[in-house]
């Protein structure tokens, strides 16, 4: 039986850090602490200055372990950006016990040797995902753990980061933030493990994460990962555009986007017979600094929310073409991530891919879920079932699954934790 451990995840997004801590136990996820802050040093998914990208996520962890009542050791985190690629790998290796019966350490040998694939020094693997295993010309195997053999292959699906990219995030955490990094988890990756269901995976579906700065793809065929990208467009788009057409801030453009989007919904919901005669829409109560107080909504969801949604999803229908699998996902598409909840996103969706549309919220996980079932926390939720199956589940380099074993077993970084606490007692 699995002891109870505290696992933290951290979604290092372009427009809010979201920090989550939950107790497991089996397969159980109690939330015990939720937070979030702004944003702040982060572009389009990557750190682009680090004491303010340290000071929002150190604003966010605090908040979250004071809610939580407890001191955070290690957190998984996430990471995203133009800079990640896909590519798919197969490993192959003989049985090493006599009695040709395949064990983990087996298991673990081929992931190893799928995941050693000529790559530039600038580019790290996060992860070696398994696709498929064959057991002496026997494919399709799920887990070949215990079953009888001489020869192991396995079809991977391999995602890689950008070097620099992924040395700023542990560089913040570690130095700045006082904590240990676990894992540095892919975000559209960790949103489909929140939000899709066994079903889809195994029948073919699409998880589109649509964040601040960038929309990440995520792919599931048969039950397993088979393409991954990211493409340099977001829901923060739609914001710039709204602020210029409207001649407003950025700030005051995302309150009116939030403000029609919960309208809508709201109206959508409670729907009636008797419909509004008025197109406009009050933003009285928003108290924007431009003192505007009605709009057209017509004009706004019309004229400029649409056509850029319609950009967008028509980049995802070429990367889907460009992936090969665009045939192969009968249960059609999750959206999720906070863009998802963008007025006219599911119709948009639905015109321009053809496909089935639902809106994904994260499940599965129980206590403080009051805030965080919500696709905006997609991808933190995700870390944290990342996190319960990590050891498990997660083939890494054997020089990783080294420093692995002795992260989780040394104390905390004594320097670290004292350099938070004196950032602690500092007035921000």
């Amino acid at each position: 039986m699995r002891d109870t451990q505290i696992i933290v995840g951290i979604d290092i997004g372009s427009s809010k850090i979201a920090a989550v801590i939950a107790q497991t136990q089996e397969d159980q996820v109690n939330v015990l602490g939720v937070s979030e802050a702004p944003s702040r040093g982060i572009r389009k998914g990557q750190i682009v200055d680090i004491e303010e990208a340290a000071l929002s996520i150190n604003a966010a962890l605090d908040s979250a372990e004071r809610m939580a009542g407890q001191s955070v050791d290690r957190v998984f985190v996430s990471l995203s950006g133009t800079h990640i690629a896909s590519q798919n790998s197969k490993g192959i290796v003989a049985i090493s016990q006599p009695n040709g019966e395949i064990n983990e350490s087996d298991v673990q040998r081929v992931l190893t040797a799928a995941g050693a694939v000529s790559m530039p020094s600038t580019t790290r693997i996060l992860h070696v995902l398994p696709k498929t295993f064959t057991v002496d010309g026997e494919p399709g195997i799920k887990d070949p753990t215990g079953m009888t053999g001489v020869r192991l292959e396995v079809d991977t699906h391999i995602i890689t980061a950008n070097t620099v990219s992924v040395k700023n995030i542990e560089r913040v955490l570690e130095q700045e933030a006082g904590v240990g990094v676990s894992a540095v988890v892919f975000s559209g990756f960790a949103s489909a493990l929140s939000t899709l269901t066994e079903t889809e995976k195994e029948l073919g579906v699409v998880c589109v994460d649509l964040g601040s700065g960038v929309t990440n793809i995520c792919v599931y065929v048969e039950g397993a990962l088979s393409y991954s990208s990211v493409i340099p467009i977001g829901a923060r788009h739609i914001t710039n555009d709204l602020a210029i057409g409207l001649r407003i801030s950025l700030e005051s453009a995302e309150k009116i986007k939030i403000h029609l989007s919960k309208k809508i919904a709201k109206k959508a919901k409670y729907s009636t017979e008797i419909e509004e005669k008025s197109d406009e829409v009050d933003l009285s109560n928003l108290h924007l600094s431009e003192e505007i107080s009605k709009v057209s909504q017509k004009t706004l969801v019309d004229g400029i929310i649409r056509p850029r949604l319609n950009e967008l999803f028509t980049m995802i229908g070429i990367e889907l073409k460009k992936s090969g699998f665009a045939t192969q996902t009968p249960s059609g598409i999750v959206i999720t991530g906070g863009g998802s909840l963008t007025v006219g996103a599911e119709e948009a969706a639905k015109r321009m891919l053809s496909m089935p549309v639902r809106t994904g919220v994260p499940s599965g996980v129980t206590g403080l879920i009051d805030d965080i079932e919500n696709p905006s926390y997609a991808t933190a939720i995700g870390l944290l079932r990342f996190g319960m199956n990590f050891r498990s589940s997660e083939s890494t380099p054997m020089f990783d699954n080294i420093l692995s074993f002795f992260n989780f077993k040394m104390p905390k970084n004594i320097t670290a934790s004292i350099k938070k606490l004196f950032k602690s007692l500092i007035p921000r």
